[in-house]
């Protein structure tokens, strides 16, 4: 069964590749992008879409960063407040040690 979904996974993977690269071999054709005071770039129609794509996946990325590191610095905040939650209730109870819980 394992080796029927790796089988599975590497025909899709081919597929989608195959499918890709049939929609650059179509659209070699030279198109313009326009800019700004009468500037213009031109290249294949597949260069400007795969930039286009990747200067959105850039944005996106950089978009998130933010929230990312507020997630990181809740996440220590949290781990660092459990941390000494236990060690107040360890020192006020005079038992061994507790070991934190899982996750945090």
């Amino acid at each position: 069964m394992k080796q029927l979904v790796w089988l599975f996974k590497w025909l899709l993977k081919a597929a989608i590749f195959f499918t890709l690269f049939a929609f650059a071999l179509n659209n070699q054709g030279d198109v313009t992008v326009h800019f700004f005071f009468g500037t213009h770039w031109t290249a294949p129609l597949v260069l400007v879409v795969l930039v286009a794509f990747a200067a959105g996946l850039l944005i996106g990325v950089l978009g998130m960063v933010p929230r990312w590191w507020r997630h990181r610095r809740a996440a220590s905040r949290a781990r660092q407040a459990a941390a000494t939650a236990i060690a107040n209730a360890n020192a006020e109870s005079n038992k061994p040690p507790m070991a934190p819980p899982h996750g945090l």
